[in-house]
């Protein structure tokens, strides 16, 4: 019987190309080629990846743990991450290099959650790949201390289990139903660069724009599966400053918005 994994591998599989073939060509069909080929070897290691692993909300699950007899808690949980090393926050069915997924894992290993569905889990936001964020906010349902204990210390918990760049750096309990993605009342956002050549105060009139009541539809994830049917924003404040002194075009800038 073939194999699933060589059957997903062998997908698609062209012709290899000879030395002669590969002197043939221009400039630019070799920057294509490739392009061609560090898509496809990124294809391969998440097919792989995928085959070997298990999915993000069982990874961690090993002998059987009694949570019914578990005291439970609802908590807000703040997160701090390194993101260029992973590709976003949420968990994808075709990787498992996210954030998310190594939080599940910890969460999991634990013993704070006996699965990602049955914890009321919500993230105020997501981030996309390489983004790195100091303040993103998990909500969830956790077991916790008994009556009369000290509270578990589920920050040191799960940086045991983490990742030297994903670490838990506060918590603090919340009303049961509370969610951190559809209780939040704002999200601020900064974006990093070098200043170099670029017209602070042209960026900073067009940011005054974002500012408002404004339907981004047009820019944003459908997500009407979980219920988002309203796709209408306030932006609060947008602008373009710099953050150090440096002349020339090394001066580093921050677009903030709220």
């Amino acid at each position: 019987m073939a194999d699933p994994l060589i059957e997903d591998i062998l997908v698609n599989k062209k012709k290899t190309l000879s030395v002669s073939d590969i002197s043939a060509m221009s400039k630019e069909e070799l920057i294509d080629k490739v392009a061609q080929l560090q898509a496809h070897n990124i294809q391969l290691r998440n097919i792989i990846a995928k085959k070997i692993a298990p999915p993000c909300d069982a990874v961690g699950k090993g002998r059987e743990f009694d949570f019914s007899k578990c005291p439970k808690m609802h908590v807000f949980l703040r997160i701090l991450y390194l993101g260029w090393n992973y590709q976003g926050f949420a968990c994808q069915e075709d990787g498992n290099e996210t954030i998310e997924f190594h939080l599940m894992k910890a969460l999991l290993k634990s013993k704070l959650i006996a699965s990602r569905e049955t914890s009321n889990y919500h993230r105020c936001g997501r981030t996309d790949k390489g983004v790195s964020s100091f303040g993103q906010v998990i909500s969830l349902t956790v077991r916790a201390a008994e009556p009369g204990k000290p509270p578990l210390t589920y920050c040191k918990m799960l940086n045991r289990l983490l990742p030297n760049d994903i670490r838990a750096v506060a918590w603090r309990a919340a009303t049961e139903g509370t969610s951190a993605r559809f209780d939040c009342k704002s999200r601020s956002y900064k974006y990093y660069f070098p200043k170099s050549t670029l017209n602070l105060d042209v960026m900073n009139d067009a940011a005054k724009h974002l500012i408002g009541t404004h339907d981004f539809r047009n820019i944003c994830k459908m997500d009407v599966a979980n219920g988002v049917t309203t796709f209408v924003r306030n932006i609060a404040d947008a602008k373009v400053s710099t953050i150090n002194d440096d002349e020339g075009g090394y001066q580093m800038c921050e677009l903030s918005i709220v």
